[in-house]
């Protein structure tokens, strides 16, 4: 008999949901709103029948112990409604403790922090394989190290090193290749122009503008990069 009520409060907003389907309003409320109305309801019931039970004859423990679920209640209920909010605000306090990683924004922009010798540092992935890069404005396409490239499958023996290029440690040539993806979290794009320098040349990933030229912005604020996407 304890849970008749309960049952009857959830049953009926499954009828009221069954017998209008697709409506935008139910008893004034929308019909998720009307589900989580009800689930409440009958949790509240739940509880404060349990706490009769437990303590009958007790009744200053009784609102004790009733407060206490109901703060929680609205705790979770909390919790739940900012849970987006949330999930940003620890994505931030990942990438404030772990410089490379990608946090993703509510708009669809990801951040970076700088690292600590100064530079961006970016974790991304290659044809599904995961990358790091350095955050290159001053080069005109990616450039791979010839280990990352071996590692997301690319056949370094059958390249042609035959474009000149100039790095910091001097002129050197590379091989041309068409990445099929290079993904900086949600960011994704499609067959971007890359180079694979020759081996011993180089030692780190180059973010280039073949894959910076293809968003919407980038911007460096503090010591944050912002990049947005075009969709």
């Amino acid at each position: 008999m304890r849970l008749a009520i309960p049952l009857a409060i959830i049953g009926g907003a499954l009828a009221l949901l069954l017998l209008f389907p697709g409506e935008e309003r139910i008893l004034g409320m929308a019909p998720e709103q009307l589900a989580q109305f009800a689930g409440l309801a009958a949790f509240a019931i739940v509880i404060f029948g349990s706490m009769l039970g437990m303590f009958r004859g007790q009744w200053t423990r009784a609102v004790q112990a009733l407060a206490f679920w109901m703060a929680a209640l609205v705790m979770l209920v909390g919790l739940y409604s900012y849970r987006d909010e949330i999930t940003v605000f620890g994505n931030r306090i990942l990438g404030e403790l772990s410089p490379g990683t990608v946090v993703p924004g509510p708009s669809g922009e990801v951040s970076v922090v700088r690292s600590g010798g100064g530079s961006f540092v970016v974790d991304a992935e290659v044809n599904g394989r995961g990358a790091r890069f350095i955050l290159d404005t001053g080069a005109s396409v990616v450039v791979l190290t010839s280990e990352t490239a071996a590692r997301i499958g690319i056949d370094v023996e059958r390249l042609s090193f035959s474009r000149p290029v100039r790095t910091a440690n001097g002129s050197t040539t590379a091989a041309a290749v068409t990445l099929d993806t290079l993904a900086v979290g949600p960011i994704v794009e499609r067959r971007v122009p890359a180079l694979v320098a020759r081996p011993g040349s180089l030692f780190q990933n180059l973010l280039g503008m073949s894959f910076l030229e293809r968003l919407a912005a980038y911007e460096i604020r503090g010591d944050r990069l912002i990049m947005r996407p075009r969709s």
